[in-house]
């Protein structure tokens, strides 16, 4: 193992100090219910550990350690960089393994939060068992791809913390799968278009952006910014100018400044999304039952794939070889009628006639080479008759769409996030058609099952997509593997269809902001959402490792919001003021005011973040005079600050202190 804790030379002196002076106050002085530690650990080996650091950077303030096996490959210097920014907390470890030297050395004995992101379930699980020994405290974040396993090492190692006695602290094994955590905002995206989706009890929010001078929704709850000019269409958008004053996002702002500012620029809303539902739902096709049965006629079977041109080569070479041997059979040996001189050789290709022992030399002879001819080309006949029968097969079993198919969303890719997202989408009232290539893909069994079109050839291939009515289509997710296919798909879709949403998964995150820059200049009309899955997981990662108190985390440009469930008692800001009162510009704002009821609350699992959430009957339009008392909970959209100021230093109300 090589533990190397990388700094520059020169330049950190003071954030080393003031590391090392906060590892010392949180080692000797345990922070009380409610103060958040500033050391975070995270351990990984791909873009999510990017990601996570950058998040926590960005959007939380928090100190980081990052730990890598190298900082030579791609992630590992994108880290590293980001550590040699004098403007920057992450601290940078470099080891092979996380064993128990390294995570000591790391502060994980010290950490209010460890995130475990490595790709193999096996490195994880091993060092979160490791990690809760060390500190019974510590809020571990755990990525872990196998679901059942995931939930069974969720509560050995929350059993684990309340048995070591540690449960009056803000303490939690969070188990996340990246896919899972992706999926709702590709579905967001594709089925209502952007905004980052929240999940709380039952219901479900998004943000979503109101142009320039158009009138807010009943489905609004709150303004939650007001944005720059530079891309309205997206705020989640990163590369918008960090302008000052007043055409720069304001998160956060008060009544007035919002009213005058809506006529000159985009807003940020806090909508509600009632039952998953589409606003307008995909139109079937009138032919029903007919449609479908006549599609299944043998007349629309696909047997063109046996005119393929590989095949077509195969059967004409082998024509040619055997006129070539009739001829000479003709020329050389002709003692039968003409059509024995073209039969013969056939026979002998095959090697289906008797031995021509008692004819002419020239007779045996032509038979030796008819016999060669037929081991060299039969192997290629059967290989390129069985991929005939499979491109059949294969075809054969697509139940394309109708002609007349309208505003439905076109899903590229089955595998392991296409799957999913299926999966979602099919709560919505949407009509889905999807197009897979591989025919034993992991999800097209469950395509079948679920009755929706699909579409067994290459998206790259000529006509697939004009047979998927991508021309006709609302939404466009592209989820292969490929980079590079994901690109080609999309550029071949838009040129059918300028104006179609289109969302896009791409591995490499400078690729993906690089290309939505590009189409959102060359298709202006069109919405365009290009991300990795790393990036679309990293703030509900970075959210659990905050603690349960903490929703979700939405990026608004340069800049990020956090959704958090706050006991009133014993917050001066909050307690004994009402709605309008306790609302404090670019700070916080109250969005649901809620009872405080341990007997009756319910705790469930969030299924967009997977974080914890108490059932307690939230209000999410209180009246603006509503006193908060003693007894109430809150949701609290706060900005960074916002956060910091409530949650440091606020000591637990007597009549709500754990013993």
């Amino acid at each position: 193992m090589i533990l190397t804790p990388d700094r520059p030379p020169g330049g950190t002196a003071p954030r080393l100090l003031s590391f090392l002076s906060g590892v010392t106050s949180t080692l000797h002085l345990r922070p009380e219910l409610g103060q958040r530690s500033q050391h975070m650990v995270i351990f990984g080996d791909d873009g999510l550990a990017h990601r996570l650091a950058l998040e926590l950077d960005a959007v939380c303030g928090e100190v980081v350690t990052v730990v890598v096996p190298s900082r030579d490959d791609e992630y590992g210097d994108r880290i590293s960089a980001l550590h040699e920014d004098p403007r920057s907390p992450v601290e940078l470890l470099v080891s092979a393994r996380p064993d128990e030297r390294t995570l000591r050395a790391a502060g994980v004995e010290r950490a209010a939060a460890l995130a475990l992101t490595y790709r193999d379930d096996q490195v994880n699980m091993t060092a979160a068992l490791l990690a809760r020994t060390l500190n019974p405290s510590v809020r571990l974040v755990v990525r872990m791809f196998h679901r059942e396993r995931g939930r069974h090492l969720e509560r050995l190692l929350d059993r684990a913390a309340g048995l070591s006695g540690e449960a009056a602290l803000d303490t939690s094994t969070t188990v996340l799968s990246d896919a899972d955590t992706a999926v709702p905002e590709l579905v967001a995206a594709a089925a209502v278009g952007h905004g980052h989706t929240l999940q709380v009890e039952d219901k479900v929010f998004r943000g979503v952006v109101r142009p320039a001078g158009t009138p807010s929704h009943t489905t609004d709850l709150a303004t939650l910014a007001v944005l720059s000019g530079a891309h309205q269409d997206d705020p989640a958008s990163q590369d918008s100018p960090e302008t000052p004053g007043e055409e720069g996002t304001q998160l956060l702002p008060d009544t007035r400044t919002a009213y005058h500012r809506q006529f000159t620029h985009g807003r940020l809303m806090l909508e509600e999304v009632t039952h998953h539902h589409a606003p307008e739902p995909a139109r079937r096709s009138r032919r029903g039952r007919t449609g479908a049965w006549l599609r299944a006629r043998p007349a629309h079977l696909p047997w063109k794939v046996f005119l393929s041109r590989e095949l077509t080569a195969v059967f004409g070479a082998l024509g040619a070889m055997v006129l070539a041997l009739a001829a000479a059979t003709a020329l050389f040996a002709d003692e039968h009628p003409w059509w024995k001189n073209l039969y013969l050789p056939m026979l002998d290709i095959f090697t289906m006639g008797d031995p021509a022992t008692n004819e002419s030399v020239a007779r045996r002879v032509l038979q030796l080479v008819a016999g060669f001819v037929g081991l060299a080309v039969l192997p290629l006949v059967v290989a390129a008759t069985l991929n005939a029968t499979e491109a059949f097969r294969a075809a054969s079993a697509s139940q394309p769409p109708d002609e007349d198919t309208i505003g439905h969303i076109v899903l590229v890719g089955l595998g392991k996030i296409g799957t999913r997202v299926l999966a979602r989408l099919r709560t919505t009232d949407h009509q889905v058609v999807v197009i897979e290539r591989d025919p034993h893909a992991r999800g097209v069994a469950f395509a079948r099952e679920l009755g929706v079109s699909l579409i067994l050839q290459d998206a790259t291939a000529p006509g697939v997509l004009d047979l998927s009515q991508v021309r006709h289509s609302r939404s466009l997710l592209v989820l292969t593997r490929d980079d590079g296919q994901n690109l080609d798909i999309v550029m071949a879709a838009r040129e059918t269809n300028p104006e179609v949403r289109v969302v896009m998964r791409l591995y490499d995150d400078d690729l993906a902001a690089t290309v939505q820059r590009t189409l959102r200049a060359s298709y202006p009309e069109a919405l365009t959402r290009s991300r990795s899955v790393s990036a679309l997981a990293a703030p509900s990662f970075a959210a659990a490792m905050m603690g349960r108190h903490v929703l979700g985390v939405m990026p608004v440009e340069r800049g990020s919001l956090l959704f958090t469930c706050v006991d009133v008692a014993g917050h001066p800001e909050l307690e004994g003021r009402s709605v309008h009162e306790a609302f404090r510009e670019n700070e916080w704002r109250v969005l649901a005011v809620g009872a405080v009821s341990p007997a009756v609350q319910v705790s469930s699992v969030d299924t967009l973040t997977g974080l914890r959430a108490n059932r307690s009957g939230f209000d999410w339009r209180p009246p603006q005079g509503r006193v908060l008392r003693t007894g109430d909970r809150v949701v609290l959209a706060t900005t960074r600050r916002g956060l910091d100021i409530l949650m440091t230093g606020v000591q637990p109300h007597p009549a709500n202190r754990r013993d």
